[in-house]
């Protein structure tokens, strides 16, 4: 008897256990059936970025999970169609569990786009976050956003310190938008003023195309 009673007991509790485990994940994170200010906002950024095409209505339906993991799936995340904190980051949504390093590569990088292209379009700014990003993928960089952005020699910004420059609003949108996947240059890893540079060898780079003040290349 005592036996029975004690296996109904554990029995009980691993059940309770494991209906915790399950349904926790459902309150904690934006997924398939979530409503709310969080959801409205990564609808709002995949609308913005082509990914998702439905109404902004805050209602995490499957259209929203449809758009989610085909995001996950550009941005090298795990594809489960559910917002989580990597997920969420880099959209650049802030979560209690938001990784601290992107939101530093985010600020570093609006820092240098900043530095270097304030004066520009809006898609220039985003493509000099672009070419930075695309170093940090390219073999012959470093392969931090930090390591390619303060490489000596790689950049005039931080050179005469204009990195440091009070901030352009645009210029934070544009590292965010260049995070999450748009890439003005078609894959660039060079950038110059034809009217500013001294430098032969950064002329004889392929060009890829123009935006405002700056040739892109490869």
């Amino acid at each position: 008897m005592k036996k029975i009673i004690s296996f109904v007991i554990t029995s009980t509790l691993i059940l309770s256990l494991a209906l915790f485990l399950n349904t926790e994940p459902a309150n904690a994170l934006s997924r398939l059936g979530s409503t709310g200010s969080e959801v409205t906002k990564i609808q709002t950024r995949l609308k913005k970025w082509g990914y998702y095409k439905g109404a902004v209505d805050g209602k995490y339906g499957a259209e929203t999970q449809k758009a989610v993991k085909e995001f996950q799936r550009k941005n090298g995340l795990t594809v489960d169609g559910i917002a989580g904190s990597s997920t969420l980051s880099a959209m650049g949504i802030s979560s209690s569990s938001a990784s601290s390093a992107s939101n530093n590569d985010v600020y570093l990088l609006a820092r240098a786009i900043n530095g270097e292209a304030r004066g520009e379009p809006y898609s220039g700014q985003v493509a000099v976050g672009a070419v930075i990003l695309n170093r940090v993928k390219h073999p012959s960089f470093p392969n931090t956003v930090a390591g390619v952005i303060y490489q000596p020699g790689a950049f005039t910004a931080v050179d005469d310190g204009q990195i440091d420059a009070a901030m352009t609003s645009s210029c934070e949108r544009a590292a965010r938008d260049a995070l999450n996947g748009w890439d003005p240059t078609g894959g660039a890893i060079y950038y110059y003023n034809p009217v500013t540079a001294t430098n032969k060898w950064i002329r004889s780079r392929p060009i890829i195309l123009t935006i405002g003040k700056h040739v892109f290349c490869s």
